[in-house]
């Protein structure tokens, strides 16, 4: 009996590869390349934009291209990265901007989260309390800075309590905190709009049957609201982890340059030193950095990321 059976059970479709690739119909081959059409006047205009820059640019890291002097320019290989790599100034200055980075982006995380959830549960006034959160976002980066600089100015500044009389841009700690600050104030908006997308894909129906199974407003953040945002945590994250690393504006105008940020050593090197191999090798170990960060939060979020589980 068990024989005949065997025989008349259909059999198992087998892998379409040795991988174990699932095999594509004829249908979504032609979505697949449907979306790659689409993609591509996108993706052509962003080459002709940046290819030859970032290309000239790894050029200039490998040869001597000084603009004082200009008949001493030679291919030198990877002695600008040696230099760059070996110098004590470029590793103080990658720490002070990962630790600006890493402050400032879990600040906002939080902060965002907070706000994304008001505007989300907010009945009363949704249009005019969205608008006045989203303010901050959209005043120009440099005119914000110019803001704060200000408030920390002694004698001028608007600080209550006379924390302004305390010269807070003059001391190292205090730059830290100033511009930590601008910078929390200034993209926290963004965040939580980021997040308040997240918000929207949540299912009411996931929160109100877990309600009446007992569960609490805090558990049921953490076990339905939490895991279901995780694609938009990660894009929030990783915008925010990158705009952050290659911060420069802020810090540039809160300190008058004073305070070093990985942007701002590339930009003393290629504007103030007119040293352009110098500057390339700054600028391409920062693109490197860039694409190790976003590397760590696709592998750290991956099976997070949108459209991860389509080909399983």
């Amino acid at each position: 009996m068990s024989s005949v059976a065997a025989k008349a059970a259909p059999p198992t479709a087998a892998p379409a590869t040795a991988k174990g690739k699932r095999h594509l119909t004829d249908k979504q081959k032609g979505e697949r390349k449907l979306a790659y059409m689409l993609c591509a006047p996108a993706v052509i205009a962003m080459l002709l934009v940046t290819a030859y820059p970032v290309l000239y640019a790894l050029w200039l890291s490998l040869r001597r291209s000084d603009l004082r002097f200009p008949d001493a320019s030679e291919f030198v290989g990877l002695t600008n990265y040696i230099t760059v790599l070996t110098s004590s100034t470029w590793w103080s200055v990658l720490g002070a901007t990962t630790l600006i980075t890493v402050v400032s982006v879990a600040i906002e995380l939080v902060l965002g989260m907070a706000l994304a959830l008001v505007m989300h549960r907010i009945i009363f006034a949704r249009g005019p309390v969205r608008a006045a959160i989203l303010i901050p976002y959209g005043i120009i980066t440099v005119v914000a800075a110019l803001s704060w600089q200000y408030m920390f100015t002694p004698e001028n500044g608007f600080l209550p309590f006379g924390i302004s009389q305390s010269a807070l841009l003059a001391d190292t700690a205090g730059q830290y905190i100033a511009i930590i600050a601008t910078e929390v104030w200034k993209t926290t908006p963004f965040m939580a709009l980021l997040l308040l997308a997240g918000l929207a894909i949540v299912p009411d129906e996931l929160h109100e049957a877990a309600k009446v199974d007992g569960a609490t407003a805090i558990q049921r953040f953490f076990r339905i609201t939490l895991p279901l945002m995780k694609p938009a945590i990660l894009v929030a994250l990783l915008f925010r982890t990158l705009d952050a690393f290659r911060l420069f504006d802020s810090a540039f105008v809160l300190t008058n340059g004073d305070f070093r940020t990985v942007s701002i050593l590339g930009y003393d090197q290629l504007i103030t030193r007119l040293n352009l191999g110098l500057g390339s090798a700054v600028s391409v170990l920062i693109f490197l950095c860039v694409l190790i960060i976003a590397a760590l939060f696709v592998k750290g979020f991956g099976t997070a990321a949108p459209g991860a589980g389509d080909d399983r």
